[in-house]
């Protein structure tokens, strides 16, 4: 258990104009659950890309050692012929295959220049057992949960004949279900031999289960933590990883919220004719000016659908029911009328559909409302950069540039471009789905503020969250979504995880 797997020794990785990584040394050692933490931006997904060759030797500085001795891996292929295998959160799977296809893709069992499928279905099944997966290996990718898919990618990585496996936020989609699933998994593998790194920004997971923690911040290595000595908690980790104490994570909000319903839904009812079923049946809720409403459920329970079916209705739902703002009812048939009507929506999926990532800050910053910074249909452009600067300097957006690609910045920065968008067409109410999922606890704590400032100054603010602690941390009421119904409301004095649970699996 003492003998180092992995050394990285003093590397340094810069990209134009900063510094990822300065003089970074970490080490694993053989048989552990080894955990990278440290804010967004904090050099973790750039460390393991170079250990895993996707900045190849020579685009970097310092040296890495893997089982003693030195390697110079040019590409992915090289670091996987060594026995490391890395799986990034956005899953590297094709949906179309079977999955005996996806966890032998690239290194196919083959009888001279043919693939013996028999063997192949074999080993692939092999592999399923190994990650305790109860699946028909020839069942398409696309048409298991994410939590499923998960699993395929650690066979897939197994199947490799992994020494060392490393897992980029592999938790960050997952319900606790899925999640608990994986920890348990982690731990059967490193009983059996393998050694992982997980990168992480839930404090509470890493806390489960690491045995060692190092911490990342501006690109230097800050500490290394043994938990068997005691020496990882909560307030610990945050310290190191922001460089100050943050005694709660849901800062305390001032003022108090209106009796004035601002958004009144009734008998809403959806019908999704590509999917052939029923996706909401009879939601009644509403939202009040100046609060925080939570909404909870399983993934796939309808939260989403609710959010999207509201902001226009994008996805081509048939819709029945009565929807009012500020007590007229409307009929919003585009998100463009929703729009209008004073309704924004941050999507979860800020980097599919809340942001185009190889435009810059400002061209997303003010792509959602170009007419206010438009004279006769062209764009003024110093209107623009303005625009964007002074929200760049509102939400802490950390940035070189306005100018700068979405695309380079950490996640809790992309995020807060996603929230300034619809900052900047002036709502009433804003939809907020998965507001924090993937970004750092210091970000974190940043959104939260943003949040309680923004209903101080009257909006009203819908957050669909994953994160049980969340929801209670930061909503004045919480309904609970289940199969498509809203199966609760309580409100947060009343409220406990286990009561949420108990609706959300009602």
């Amino acid at each position: 258990m003492n003998t180092p797997i992995l050394e990285m020794k003093n590397i340094t990785k810069d990209f134009p104009g900063v510094k990822a990584l300065s003089d970074v040394s970490f080490e694993v050692r053989s048989g552990e659950i080894h955990c990278l933490v440290g804010e967004n931006g904090a050099g973790k997904s750039t460390l393991m890309k170079v250990l895993s060759g996707v900045y190849p030797y020579g685009d970097y500085s310092g040296d890495i050692l893997f089982e003693g001795k030195t390697q110079k891996f040019k590409s992915i292929a090289d670091s996987e012929r060594a026995g490391i295998a890395i799986i990034y959160q956005e899953l590297a799977l094709v949906p179309e295959l079977s999955v005996y296809e996806n966890i032998l893709l690239g290194h196919e069992i083959k009888r001279g220049p043919s693939v013996n499928w028999n063997e192949t279905i074999k080993k692939a099944n092999e592999m399923l057992k190994k990650v305790r997966l109860d699946i028909n290996p020839a069942s398409k990718v696309k048409d298991l949960g994410v939590g499923r898919q998960q699993l395929v990618e650690i066979a897939k990585a197994l199947s490799k004949d992994v020494k060392l496996l490393i897992l980029d936020e592999p938790t960050a989609a997952l319900n606790e279900d899925d999640c608990d699933n994986l920890l348990d998994l982690l731990r059967h593998l490193r009983d059996e031999g393998v050694t992982s790194v997980l990168i992480s920004h839930k404090l509470k997971e890493v806390i489960r289960i690491a045995d060692t923690v190092t911490v990342l911040r501006d690109g230097k290595t800050i500490c290394t933590l043994d938990a068997k000595r005691g020496e990882v908690s909560e307030q610990i980790l945050i310290k190191h990883m922001v460089g100050r104490e943050i005694n709660n994570i849901y800062p305390e909000r001032k003022g108090r919220k209106s009796d004035e319903v601002v958004l009144d839904v009734r008998d809403w009812n959806a019908y999704d004719p590509k999917l052939g079923r029923v996706v909401l049946k009879d939601v009644t809720f509403n939202l009040k000016k100046g609060e925080i409403v939570g909404f909870a459920g399983l993934m796939g329970s309808g939260r989403t659908e609710l959010a999207k079916s509201i902001f226009g209705n994008p996805d081509g739902y048939e819709i029945r029911g009565e929807l009012r703002i500020k007590d007229q009812v409307v009929h919003l048939r585009s998100p463009k009328d929703a729009i209008d009507a004073g309704i924004a929506y941050a999507t979860e999926d800020r980097k599919g559909n809340g942001l185009i990532l190889i435009q810059d800050v400002k061209q997303n910053i003010t792509l959602a409302n170009l007419h206010q910074i438009s004279r006769r249909g062209v764009v003024d452009v110093n209107a623009e950069v303005k625009t964007a600067t002074e929200y760049k300097e509102a939400l802490n957006i950390k940035t070189p540039s306005v100018e700068q690609q979405v695309v380079n910045l950490s996640g809790g920065n992309q995020q807060k471009v996603s929230v300034a968008k619809w900052l900047f067409v002036d709502p009433d109410v804003l939809i907020l789905d998965e507001p924090t999922r993937g970004i750092d606890v210091g970000a974190k704590f940043e959104i939260y503020t943003i949040m309680n400032r923004l209903v101080e100054q009257g909006m009203s603010i819908i957050m669909i969250s994953s994160e049980l602690s969340e929801v209670l941390g930061m909503s004045d009421r919480i309904y609970i979504v289940s199969s498509g119904r809203i199966t609760g409301e309580l409100p947060t004095v009343e409220a406990t995880q286990e009561k949420i649970m108990q609706l959300a699996t009602s």
